[in-house]
């Protein structure tokens, strides 16, 4: 109860913050004598906006996609008329796979953060204690992880961050702790690090090639939870990430249900009629036909 309230009262202060900011570029180019109009946009404008769901409406549609394939949720896709949409880059691969159980299969709803090359100069060589306070100062208001108090049950974190960058914003320490509060699985566009004990701590991870660097010096946070691009596709907070040995796919919110009813179809009968296959050729049952 008590990290529900303090959640919402950080999204109310998120808010706040964000309004107070545009109302006061908007305030700056009105006294310019531009129009209504361009003074909007001169302070900046997102076209695409972020709907909010409640946890309850989010394990709802996960109930849905429960057990549903990658393969299962392109066909479902293709019936709900949106063909080739959503399927991330063949290159965004998971770092570890669990052929026996498919623990590091994951379906989840998007939390988004985007991170850019930064355009600040580097640290350059100081003594430790001015370095660790630099770092520090970095970590805490150029490139925070913004995203942690929106975790939530059933979050599938999507991290749009630059190839060009040897950074790994994805670590074994930072994980844990998103783990801890209810992510289920990471998707980035580039990178992560730390990769031996991500592989063997067990979240899902999926990326594209490994990053060494610490996030300071490197990139900076430019938005939380608004629309990204991850392996070339669009990704809007609170769309469906579905994850396996195939790759990624997302699912835009609004059509969820309908993609889902059709995938179901797909991989009961696909699981029926392995399981008579199964039986002729003597295999045992195993997880991938239960």
């Amino acid at each position: 109860m008590m990290r529900s309230r303090t959640t919402a009262a950080l999204r109310i202060l998120a808010a706040i913050l964000l309004a107070s900011l545009a109302a006061y570029s908007y305030a700056a180019a009105a006294k310019s004598g531009e129009s209504d109009t361009v003074a909007q946009l001169r302070a900046g404008k997102n076209f695409i906006p972020t709907k909010v769901y409640t946890e309850e409406e989010d394990q709802a549609i996960l109930a849905l996609f429960k057990g549903l394939r990658v393969a299962d949720v392109s066909d479902g896709m293709d019936k709900a008329g949106l063909q080739n949409i959503g399927r991330m880059d063949p290159a965004i691969q998971p770092l570890w796979k669990d052929t026996k159980h498919f623990t590091h299969r994951f379906v989840g709803i998007a939390v988004t953060q985007r991170y850019v090359p930064t355009n600040r100069p580097p640290a350059g060589q100081r003594p430790i204690e001015e370095f660790d306070k630099w770092k520090n100062d970095w970590y805490g208001k150029i490139a925070p992880e913004a995203f942690k108090p929106l975790i939530r049950k059933g979050t599938a974190l999507v991290i749009e961050n630059p190839e060009s960058v040897d950074v790994g914003p994805i670590g074994s320490n930072n994980s844990m702790g998103w783990r801890e509060r209810g992510c289920i699985g990471v998707v980035a566009n580039a990178t992560a690090r730390d990769t031996d004990e991500l592989s063997h701590q067990g979240l899902p991870i999926y990326f594209r090639k490994t990053g060494r660097g610490i996030r300071p010096g490197r990139i900076e946070t430019e938005s939380v939870n608004r629309p990204v691009v991850c392996g070339g596709v669009l990704v809007v907070p609170g769309d469906v990430i579905v994850a396996d040995g195939d790759g990624v796919i997302v699912v835009p919110r609004e059509r969820a249900e309908e993609v889902a009813a059709y995938a179901r179809q797909t991989i009961d009968g696909d699981k029926a009629g392995r399981r008579k296959l199964y039986e002729k050729l003597g295999l045992p049952v195993d997880d991938s036909v239960k």
